[in-house]
């Protein structure tokens, strides 16, 4: 393997630094009682508000509709990922130095994978939250479900929430795109010889 592939292999562990500094997700709601909007920002280790007071305001609606509250400190992931992008991190540092194609394509796998998991436990989350409401709760509506979109605009009651991808979710795709053509690169170098 050139060295121009394993360069990019390299650029592309190293970007994923990024992920620690930006969200992963965002979900923003747009409410007439809010005209400023709401949001939630998915990080690799915590959720977050967009403003200060936005997840405490979430939770606020939430109750009204049944809805859990939100308590990053309750989610397992939030302290496991951080481990995981570290170890990707390394994993690619380690390829980009060893120049193994078999290792880039288990590093690729893992990824695409670890990634596949990702979204549907943010799917399962989503659901849970949207669906196992408090049979208390001030606000009822028979057969509506609160689940946010996981990807894409969905309109719930009067606010309109829109989930979509963030930095640090671009930039690991970025950072897979990169280990895709260093090895398609170093495919044709191979084929050239």
């Amino acid at each position: 393997m050139k060295t121009k592939s394993a360069v990019l292999i390299a650029i592309g562990a190293l970007i994923l630094i990024l992920t620690f500094f930006f969200p992963l997700w965002t979900i923003d709601l747009d409410a007439p009682q809010y005209p400023e909007g709401l949001g939630l920002r998915i990080w690799l280790n915590e959720i977050s508000g967009l403003r200060p007071n936005d997840l405490q305001n979430i939770n606020g609606l939430n109750h009204y509709i049944g809805m859990k509250v939100i308590e990053p400190d309750a989610i397992p992931e939030l302290e496991i990922m951080p481990y995981i992008m570290i170890f990707m991190i390394l994993f690619g540092l380690l390829n980009a130095y060893l120049r193994n194609k078999k290792l880039i394509y288990i590093w690729l796998i893992l990824f695409v994978i670890l990634g596949a998991i990702g979204i549907y436990d943010f799917y399962m989350w989503a659901y849970d939250y949207g669906h196992n409401l408090n049979p208390n709760a001030p606000i009822k509506v028979p057969g509506m479900t609160y689940m946010p979109p996981i990807f894409g605009s969905k309109q719930l009651l009067n606010i309109s929430a829109t989930s979509l991808p963030s930095v640090a979710a671009i930039v690991i795709f970025i950072s897979i795109l990169l280990n895709v053509v260093a090895l398609y690169l170093s495919r044709e170098s191979k084929n050239a010889k």
